[in-house]
């Protein structure tokens, strides 16, 4: 390790460098991760805050939700023989203040749940964003195709489906605005759900994937994630193989004095960690602090879990790189190796 340690001072420039290359490489990972987290977060937080259970969607919908009808026998059925289910709807739509500005939401209906926001007829809860454009409690909102008016009744934080804020409605007012009387999705949480003839289940996670462009813009946004880290593997592995290359003499008067090849290989590992580590340690620090300064509005949500699951795949992969990058030590000959660097 002293070895390692001294090529690091000897060749600061060649490591700062590499470091530094890390750590922006880390950082725009983290950064896209958060923007990944913070769309999905605001593309289906209604969804996803759910507990763990079962969806149901009628089977002629072909996987799309709100192509879904529940027939309203086996709705019944369900809830009697599950208490804590719950049938619901959403669809896209608008209201319009009390200065008749349209603001775009996602109407939501359910029964009698603890999973939802229960409200009365005439009464609308919102995301608490609608807030922040100048809604209040008790303000008069109406839907052109509602014939009655919605009072604001509160608000509730992080509610949001497919980029719009939600806004719970009675079931009786969703019927009426978009002339429908069965509800699109039946949802029973816990992990023994039954199966229910005519009705096809999803998980949470399958149920997201049924959102239009959810995972159109997740795979998107992951897809350039996987191939910054793996490109920060690749660029261990090239570094440190020119490296490798211009110390093929020095290797081979190690291995003459009787160092073991996986001494030079912990040799490499050595400098890659400390590398990782230091380049890590400002990204995150840096990410970490974007949640304060980012531009209002931005969906970014960055937890610790994904900084950390992150940073243990970079080291991962450094690691892989670096040692991928050393295979080339093992065939090192010490004679032709220091008659190759004195040339």
């Amino acid at each position: 390790m002293k070895i390692a340690w001294k090529e690091m001072k000897k060749s600061k420039a060649k490591f700062m460098i590499l470091g530094s290359i890390i750590f922006l490489v880390s950082f725009l990972t983290f950064i896209i991760s958060g923007l990944a987290n913070g769309l999905s977060q605001d593309n289906a937080a209604l969804i996803k805050d759910l507990p763990d259970g079962q969806f149901y969607l009628d089977k002629d919908a072909d996987q799309t939700y709100n192509l879904s009808k529940i027939d309203e026998d086996i709705q019944k059925k369900t809830l009697a023989d599950n208490p804590d289910a719950t049938a619901f709807s959403v669809q896209m739509g608008f209201v319009n203040d009390k200065d008749d500005k349209q603001h775009s939401v996602a109407f939501v209906a359910s029964t009698d749940s603890n999973l939802f926001q229960n409200v009365k007829e005439g009464e609308i809860v919102l995301d608490s964003s609608l807030e922040e454009k100048g809604i209040r409690v008790g303000d008069v909102l109406t839907n052109n195709q509602f014939s009655g008016e919605f009072t604001v009744k509160g608000f509730v934080d992080q509610q949001k489906y497919s980029h719009a804020p939600v806004a719970f409605i009675q079931m009786k007012n969703y019927q009426e605005i978009y002339r429908v009387m069965e509800m699109q999705t039946l949802f029973i949480p816990g992990k023994d759900a039954p199966a229910i003839s005519g009705l096809e289940s999803f998980s949470n996670k399958e149920f997201l994937n049924a959102i239009p462009s959810y995972s159109a813009e997740q795979m998107s946004l992951n897809m350039i994630v996987w191939f910054l880290v793996i490109i920060s593997g690749m660029l261990f592995a090239i570094f440190f193989y020119m490296m490798n290359v211009q110390k093929i003499g020095l290797y081979g008067i190690l291995k003459a004095i009787g160092m073991k090849t996986m001494s030079l290989f912990k040799m490499i590992w050595y400098q890659m960690i400390v590398i990782t580590i230091v380049a890590l340690a400002l990204s995150i620090i840096l990410s970490q602090g974007f949640n304060f300064i980012a531009p209002e509005g931005m969906p970014f949500h960055l937890t610790m879990g994904t900084v950390l699951m992150l940073s243990a795949v970079f080291l991962v992969v450094g690691f892989i790189g670096a040692t991928i990058s050393g295979f080339q030590i093992k065939k090192i000959e010490p004679l032709q190796a220091i008659q190759q660097g004195e040339m």
